[in-house]
């Protein structure tokens, strides 16, 4: 079923999409630059620490399973405020805790919130922009890149200026801002009835675990994050293994970040107007060839041409969560296609960061963690290959013999 929404309605919907993304992911990247002052202050060490660096992706893996029963309960409108009244409360209280047990619970209160909001967005995308899903998923992608750098590079400068606690607190404030444009949201969905329109529940014996859709998407996202995250952690590590300074291989991180920026943009529009965009995933494939070859053979002659490379082959992050609403026909499809994908998604993550830093130790070089990331890519590519072809998630919940 088809519902028309006024201008303003999506316009109160896009500003809440934008400002939603913004806050998914402020409570890791505040932090991280923070934690060795955090730590004195706070009296705890690298056991606390190794804590709050798992706590992001196990905490987006639990709440992306539990997400979409919230939402058929609460319905998506109400499930983004709560998630952004977590993230504000979670980010204000982490500011004002006395001990390291506090900072654990308060950071994983935000990071509950910002889990509700990975899986919460693609599906308010199908609700009330089905007809710009590429353009809507491009804005607020870029948005939650945007949030990702932005108090990574603030940070500090706020901790010397004002203190620790301010720099932590002061993102409390755009996550409760996210809830103003929802409010009104919330008022026209329940005076006009469309949210049981536009939420109608899938079968009762609807399994998204039982679709390739399901499983496909879910190895694209997965190889993708636990690539994604292992670079995170270890590429100023690999520069310095290599001879460069340890504000080199920062500033190489950060080359790796700020290019990722092009694809948010670019790569949801390209994806939602080609009925197999597979080749997409081609590319990324070749990017990812000349890096890390580009930085096992000569890692600081094109230092930078290879971090760039790298960070573009992280296109296929806002291609699977575009493919979210463009493999399924609802809302509600979406919503259960979001949470199946973001929860198996951010598990693997988990992984990556462990695993090539204990290839690395084993071997004393990178070729034998190359050649493990070499093998998610493979994976990663057979993953987008079924999930780009053109099939929906509900057209496996039809009735046997039904069309």
């Amino acid at each position: 079923m088809t519902v028309r929404h006024s201008w303003r309605g999506r316009l109160l919907a896009l500003a809440a999409l934008v400002l939603a993304a913004f806050n998914l992911r402020t409570a890791v990247t505040s932090l991280t630059p923070l934690l060795a002052s955090v730590g004195e202050s706070l009296r705890f060490g690298t056991t606390v620490a190794a804590i709050l660096g798992t706590l992001a992706p196990a905490a987006f893996a639990v709440f992306a399973v539990a997400t979409p029963r919230i939402d058929a309960r609460l319905g998506l409108e109400r499930t983004t405020a709560l998630a952004m009244l977590l993230a504000g409360i979670g980010l204000l209280v982490r500011a004002c805790v006395a001990g390291p047990v506090g900072l654990v619970a308060a950071s994983f209160v935000a990071l509950a919130g910002m889990g509700i909001g990975n899986v919460v967005l693609p599906p308010l995308v199908k609700r009330y922009f089905s007809d710009r899903i590429g353009s809507a998923s491009a804005m607020y992608i870029t948005s939650l890149q945007l949030g990702t750098m932005l108090p990574a590079f603030v940070a500090v400068p706020m901790a010397e200026a004002f203190g620790w606690r301010v720099s932590l607190g002061a993102w409390a404030l755009p996550a409760l801002l996210a809830v103003l444009p929802l409010w009104p949201l919330l008022r026209r969905t329940k005076a006009d009835g469309r949210h049981d329109a536009l939420h109608v529940a899938p079968p009762a014996d609807a399994r998204v675990w039982r679709s390739p859709v399901a499983w496909s998407l879910g190895a694209l996202m997965g190889m993708t994050s636990l690539i994604t995250y292992a670079m995170f952690t270890w590429i100023p590590r690999w520069m310095v293994d290599a001879g460069a300074s340890p504000a080199r291989g920062g500033a190489l991180l950060g080359v790796y970040s700020a290019v990722g920026l092009v694809s948010t943009f670019v790569v949801p529009v390209l994806a939602a107007r080609m009925r197999q965009p597979f080749w997409l995933v081609a590319i990324v494939l070749v990017l990812h060839a000349i890096g890390y070859a580009g930085l096992l053979i000569a890692p600081l002659a094109f230092a930078d041409l290879w971090a760039a490379l790298l960070g573009l082959a992280g296109a296929t992050f806002p291609l699977s969560l575009t493919l979210i609403n463009l493999r399924t026909r609802s809302a509600a499809g979406s919503a259960r296609l979001s949470g199946f994908v973001q929860s198996m998604g951010y598990l693997l993550a988990c992984a990556g960061p462990f695993v090539v830093g204990a290839l690395r130790d084993a071997s004393g070089g990178w070729h034998a963690p190359v050649a493990f990331l070499a093998g998610c890519i493979v994976l990663q590519a057979a993953g987008g290959w079924y999930a780009c072809r053109p099939r929906m998630l509900e057209d496996g919940w039809a009735p046997r013999g039904a069309h």
